[in-house]
């Protein structure tokens, strides 16, 4: 799994929300993470370091100036310059990957899906901070908060699940018409990306978390790939357990293959993600070999 630098110190989000204790028990087990809820109707934070869902999605100088930072950590951290479409790469997936959380979480621990169109995010890299406005969410009939202002109660939790994927690609499908002519990739493989960022997200929370294994088996619902393809993404979750890499527990540890690859190794050509595609299995087992 591949984390994004996030630094800073946790804050209570506000409690007037019905996902305010997702947030919440999300800060405690990811304190480098920060979620600030805003009141119904009032303005998300503005001015110096924060940038709108909505300023990336429509490209410009909100998104020139975003990845600009990108560029100059690359150039200071490795010295050298990435390409342009790398730098967006690197940009895309430290805003994406924090924003999946904003709705996968809540999900996850208590079965409610905020909707989060672009204009209701906003993000403060440099103190790894986010915004939300949420106006509406979904949840399942026997909910407390089903009775709530803006609960849209839905079937079951396969129709839960479609929440999920619904409120995802509504926010990423604006995202990524921004970033997109940055990236030089076709529609498919962004939307690989994105999916990427999902999965991976909450496979890293869901460890945290102590349960692992329990947001595996609901990735693995969420996003099962070309068994059940769900447009407009691409890619599943497809967990696997890793033969011969048996943790300290005895058990083998469990990987994927991302869609996509991010082409970091185009910046430190020996140095790949333990997920990505160019990295094989013997490559994965000789690595966590050295961490157990």
């Amino acid at each position: 799994m591949t984390v994004p630098a996030l630094l800073s110190a946790p804050a209570a989000p506000s409690p007037s929300s019905p996902v305010a204790a997702s947030y919440a028990r999300l800060a405690e087990v990811f304190p480098a993470l920060r979620i600030a809820e805003t009141a119904p109707g009032a303005r998300l934070p503005h001015g110096v370091g924060w940038v709108g869902a909505d300023e990336l999605a429509a490209g410009g100088p909100a998104l020139d100036a975003f990845l600009a930072w990108d560029e100059a950590q690359v150039l200071r951290d490795y010295g050298t310059r990435a390409r342009p479409d790398v730098v967006a790469s690197f940009g895309l997936h430290r805003y994406a990957w924090p924003a999946c959380l904003l709705v996968t979480v809540p999900w996850f621990l208590e079965r409610r899906v905020p909707r989060l169109p672009a204009r209701e995010v906003a993000f403060q890299r440099a103190q790894s901070r986010l915004a939300v406005r949420i106006e509406e969410f979904a949840c399942l009939p026997d909910d407390p908060a089903a009775v709530l202002p803006g609960a849209r109660v839905v079937a079951d939790e396969e129709a839960l699940r479609a929440e999920v994927r619904a409120s995802l690609a509504e926010h990423f499908e604006a995202v990524l018409d921004g970033f997109g002519p940055r990236l030089r990739r076709g529609r498919r493989a962004l939307w690989g990306m994105a999916t990427d960022e999902i999965v991976e997200g909450l496979w890293y929370i869901g460890g945290l978390l102590g349960e692992e294994r329990r947001a595996m088996a609901q990735l693995d619902l969420l996003m099962p790939g070309t068994s059940k393809p769900y447009r407009p993404y691409a890619g599943a979750a497809g967990f696997r357990e890793l033969a011969g890499s048996e943790g300290p527990d005895g058990r083998p540890h469990v990987t994927r293959s991302r869609a996509t690859c991010c082409f970091f190794y185009t910046v430190r050509p020996e140095d790949t993600c333990l997920t990505c595609p160019r990295t094989c299995d013997a490559e994965r087992v000789s690595r966590l070999a050295t961490t157990d």
